[in-house]
């Protein structure tokens, strides 16, 4: 499929699609050119005045259809461009007309690769469920089909690595909630593609549900296990905790955990890492014997003022070039790649982190 750019000194691209939408492939691949150009020459020619004959047109029409949306599917790598960045552009210019959207945003950034890495797992997640609560009928149906493609693949992520089941069960319950309102309201609000498609997409997180549910996290017999560790380092382990879930749940695996998880002073150096001073006082929980009772407190706090979010990597936003990209670490230190073509003289004093909340504001007008 030919598309001619917007800008009129473009020679046009060429796309092709895949189940995560458009992608653009390289114009030098003769490879690819010669197996569209085969796949496109179906013949036409149909004797009307036999039935099996139409039979079998119709039969070859779609065995070749069959093929061609294979290749498109399992087209090699190499042939799409590998820029996991995009120009954020909120007005028209002489070389760009329009603006840029969420869901395009969101198809451009690669976010099916950034959930098989660790550090950007939780970032990722934490964005869907953002935009599950409030953004999901600004997708267009090619993003809301890529969304739900990653949601798909988290899902199986989790019950293949048992990796952070709850995050996604918060992410589920959300998502859920929206779609009975939105199904309920149908002709209310602008809810892009058909009304029994978000239906069966309903039945699907109800599913997941009952799978991440059912879920039961395997055993590892060989090697250390907590049980063996000294006081001092389990300690440890609980004070690098951000999430004041993540502490109660570990406490319920041993008596001694437990035992560790109820330390006020734990309790206290979470509430201080989250939250101000002028928020304690409006907040103050005693206990029975007059002391504050920290560990009601945090979650007092968390009822009425954001936590703290800690990701290992984000998207970061080039003040310079107004590009959002995905910054690689690695790839920075090794070939000094900034992540994305930035002309500034020093390109990283232009990054800022971007956080999923400001990712969506990003792309409100």
């Amino acid at each position: 499929m030919p598309f001619l750019g917007q800008d009129w000194r473009s020679p046009g691209w060429r796309w092709i699609k895949t189940e995560d939408g458009w992608k653009r492939c390289e114009p030098s691949s003769s490879e690819l050119e010669e197996e569209n150009n085969r796949l496109n020459d179906i013949s036409h020619a149909v004797i009307l005045d036999n039935d099996e004959e139409i039979y079998n047109a119709d039969c070859e029409f779609a065995s070749k259809k069959r093929k061609k949306d294979h290749f498109r599917n399992n087209a090699k790598s190499q042939y799409f461009y590998g820029e996991k960045w995009i120009y954020v552009h909120k007005e028209s210019t002489k070389e760009r007309h329009g603006y840029c959207t969420l869901g395009e945003a969101f198809n451009r950034l690669d976010f099916s690769s950034a959930i098989q890495d660790i550090r950007r797992f939780n970032y990722v997640v934490k964005l869907l469920q953002l935009i599950a609560k409030s953004q999901l009928t600004s997708l267009s149906g090619a993003a809301q089909k890529n969304y739900f493609n990653i949601l798909d693949k988290i899902v199986q992520k989790v019950l293949e690595d048992q990796y952070n089941p709850r995050l996604i069960k918060d992410l589920l319950q959300d998502l859920s909630s929206t779609l009975c309102t939105l199904i309920r309201g149908v002709g209310k609000s602008v809810l892009v593609g058909n009304i029994n498609i978000w239906i069966c997409r309903l039945e699907t997180i109800l599913l997941w549900q009952q799978q991440l549910s059912n879920l039961q996290m395997t055993k590892v017999n060989n090697g250390c296990t907590l049980s063996d560790l000294p006081l001092h380092m389990l300690n440890n382990i609980l004070y690098r905790f951000s999430d004041g879930w993540d502490i109660i749940t570990l406490g319920q695996v041993t008596p001694t955990l437990y035992m560790l998880s109820e330390d006020r002073q734990l309790w206290k150096k979470l509430c201080q890492y989250h939250f101000a001073e002028k928020q304690f006082c409006r907040h103050l929980i005693l206990s029975e014997k007059g002391h504050i009772d920290w560990k009601l407190m945090y979650f007092a706090l968390q009822k009425c003022y954001p936590i703290k979010e800690q990701y290992g990597d984000t998207l970061h936003f080039c003040r310079h070039c107004s590009i959002l990209f995905w910054k690689d670490y690695h790839l920075a230190l090794l070939l000094k790649d900034t992540g994305h073509p930035c002309t500034a003289n020093d390109p990283n004093s232009c990054f800022m982190p971007v956080s999923p909340q400001h990712f969506i504001d990003l792309f409100k007008f």
